[in-house]
C-alpha cells in the first residue's frame, strides 16, 4: 500500500499527524506508528524519527517544465498534417522536409528560421502528441474508450470476426435483448440469443431480469435440448457476461469463453443479425415486464425455434472480393440450419437421424397457427395500443387459419405485436378555400376549354381580379383542379365515387 502513496502525500501526512504524535500518551503513539507504517511503508525507527522531527517538512518547490514546442508550431504542423491527408506521424516525420519546401514555393506557408528548425527536428512521437486532441476531433471522438480494469476480462481471452474461419457446429454467438419499448428506465424481460456460426441454428431463452444467475441457468436448459454439444460461447464485454459467475461456470462445464472487442459490433455479425431476423420479427419492440410476460414468451421462443431452425432458410456468406472501392459478395445457396447440420460431416449420425425424425413430425403451418396466437397474447401483455384496439388477425381454429391465408395479405401487418395503429384520414380543411368564391367561374373555364392548365387559370384569375391572389396559392388551385378532372376520369368510366 506504501507504494502507491507519491512522496508529496507521505510529507503532507507527517505535517497532519506529527504534532498529534508528539502530544499524545505511550499507548496512542503505539497506535499512531502502527496506521503511519502501513500507510507509508517505512521502517518503524524511521518512522518515529521522522514524527519527532522538530522542524516542519520543506515544500519543494516544482520545476516548471520547458515548453519546447509552442502554439506556432502546433498549428504549422496541422496545416502539414491536413495537406499530407493525415497521415501518421512516423509517416509524416519523413516527407516533413519535402512538404516544408514545398509549401514555402508555392506560397502556402511562410516560416521564421527558428519554427523551421523546431518543425524539422521534431520527433515522430511528439507529432502525434501534439496532433492527439485534432485527429480524435476528426474522427468523431473526443477521447479514448475507457480501458476497464476488470480482473474477469483479463481472464477471457478476445475473438476477432476474422478468428472464426469455418468452426465445427457448437460454437455460438450470445447476445442479450432488452425488451425495454422506448425507455431504458426500469425493470423489463430480456432474451438470451444464441446463434451458432456453422450452421446459423438460434436458441431464444426467455429471462425475466437480467441476472448473471439466469445467465448460467439458461445456459444449462439449452444444453438438454441443443441438436449439438455446447463447445463455445462469445460474448459481447456486457457485465452480464463478463463475471466470476458465468466464467467459472463455462470453465467447470468445458464451455470455451470468448468476447469481442468494446465497440466494434462487426466481431458479433451473426448475432447482431439474428436478433433482428428472429427477435425483432417475432417479438417486436414493446415493453414486456414481469413473471407472465417471460412466460410466454418463452412459449413463443419454444415454437419460434422449431419454426425457424426447420422450416426458415437463411443465406451463408461463401466469400466477398474487393475490387477498388466495391466489394462483391458470393452466398451459398439458402439452407435452413436443420438442412446445414445434415449435410455437415462434423454431426454425428444418430444427431442426423433424431433430426429427420423431428422435422418430419412438425407442421409449419400448425407452428405459424400458434405463434399468431402467441403473439396476441404477447401484444396484450405488452399494454400495446394495438392489442387495445382488437385488431387481431388470428382465427379461433386452425381450419379457419387456413381458410384466411390467401387474403391475409390484404391485412397488412398480421403480428399482433408489430400492428401499428391506423391514423383516421385527414378530410377536413384547416383553412378557409381561398377559391371557393371564384369556383364557379373556374368551373365555366374549364369546361370549356378541359385541357388548359391550372396556371394559365391561375394567371387568368389574377388579371380578373388583381391584387386578391398570391403567387403562393398556385399550388392550392393546382390541387383543386387535380381533383376535379379525377373526378370527371371516374365519371366517365363509371366509377363510383363514394
Amino acid at each position: 500500500m506504501g507504494q502507491g502513496i507519491s512522496k508529496v502525500t507521505k510529507d503532507e501526512l507527517i505535517q497532519a499527524i506529527s504534532k498529534r504524535y508528539q502530544d499524545a500518551t505511550r499507548s496512542e503513539k503505539g497506535r499512531i506508528i502502527d496506521e503511519f507504517v502501513k500507510l507509508t511503508n517505512y521502517h518503524r525507527k524511521h518512522a518515529i524519527r521522522v514524527l519527532n522531527r522538530e522542524r516542519p517538512v520543506e515544500e519543494r518547490a516544482i520545476r516548471p517544465g520547458r515548453k519546447i514546442y509552442d502554439e506556432a508550431v502546433r498549428q504549422a504542423l496541422l496545416a502539414i498534417w491536413e495537406a499530407a491527408d493525415r497521415i501518421c506521424g512516423k509517416r509524416l516525420r519523413a516527407v516533413m522536409p519535402d512538404y516544408i519546401q514545398s509549401l514555402e514555393r508555392h506560397g502556402h506557408l511562410k516560416l521564421n528560421p527558428e519554427l523551421r528548425k523546431k518543425l524539422l527536428t521534431v520527433s515522430a512521437a511528439t507529432i502525434d502528441r501534439l496532433l492527439a486532441p485534432m485527429r480524435m476531433k476528426a474522427r468523431g471522438r473526443t477521447k479514448h474508450p475507457r480501458k476497464s480494469g476488470s480482473k474477469v476480462k483479463h481472464r477471457v481471452p478476445v475473438r476477432t470476426f476474422a478468428d472464426w474461419g469455418e468452426p465445427v457446429p457448437g460454437y455460438f454467438e450470445t447476445d442479450l435483448v432488452a425488451h425495454n419499448g422506448a425507455s431504458t428506465s426500469g425493470s423489463c424481460v430480456h432474451s438470451l440469443v444464441l446463434t451458432d456460426i456453422n450452421s446459423g441454428w438460434t436458441e431464444c431463452v426467455a429471462l425475466v431480469a437480467r441476472d448473471k444467475s439466469l445467465v448460467t441457468g439458461a445456459l444449462e436448459a439449452l444444453q438438454s435440448f441443443l441438436p449439438i454439444p455446447l463447445l463455445g460461447v462469445d460474448t459481447d464485454n456486457d457485465s452480464a457476461f463478463m463475471n466470476n459467475t458465468v466464467v467459472e461456470y463455462c470453465l467447470s462445464h468445458g464451455i470455451k469463453l470468448t468476447r469481442s472487442r468494446a465497440y466494434l459490433k462487426n466481431d458479433q455479425a451473426w448475432i447482431e443479425q439474428k436478433n433482428g431476423a428472429v427477435v425483432r420479427r417475432f417479438v417486436g419492440h414493446q415493453r414486456l415486464r414481469g413473471i407472465m410476460a417471460a412466460q410466454v414468451l418463452g412459449r413463443l421462443y419454444r415454437l419460434t425455434r422449431l419454426y425457424v431452425n426447420f422450416f426458415q432458410p437463411s443465406f451463408k456468406l461463401r466469400h466477398k472480393t474487393r475490387i477498388g472501392a466495391r466489394v462483391y459478395k458470393s452466398y451459398f445457396p439458402p439452407a435452413t440450419p436443420c438442412d446445414r447440420l445434415l449435410e455437415s460431416e462434423m454431426v454425428d449420425e444418430e444427431t442426423k437421424i433424431q433430426l429427420r425424425e423431428q422435422k418430419a413430425e412438425l407442421d409449419p403451418v400448425r407452428l405459424l397457427y400458434m405463434i399468431r396466437e402467441l403473439q396476441s397474447t404477447l401484444a396484450a401483455l405488452g399494454g400495446s395500443s394495438e392489442s387495445a384496439n382488437g385488431a387481431s388477425p388470428t382465427s379461433k381454429s386452425l381450419s379457419d387459419f387456413l381458410k384466411q391465408l390467401p387474403r391475409l395479405w390484404k391485412e397488412g401487418e398480421v403480428r399482433a405485436t408489430h400492428r401499428k395503429r391506423t391514423s383516421s384520414s385527414h378530410y377536413w380543411r384547416t383553412r378557409k378555400d381561398p377559391f371557393e368564391t371564384v369556383w364557379p367561374q373556374l368551373l365555366y373555364w374549364l369546361q370549356r376549354d378541359p385541357d388548359i392548365a391550372a396556371t394559365e387559370l391561375f394567371f387568368k384569375l389574377k388579371s380578373e381580379y388583381p391584387g386578391i391572389y398570391s403567387d403562393g396559392q398556385l399550388r392550392t388551385l393546382q390541387r383543386r383542379v387535380q381533383g376535379w378532372r379525377r373526378a370527371m376520369a371516374k365519371e366517365l368510366i363509371g366509377i363510383s365515387q363514394d
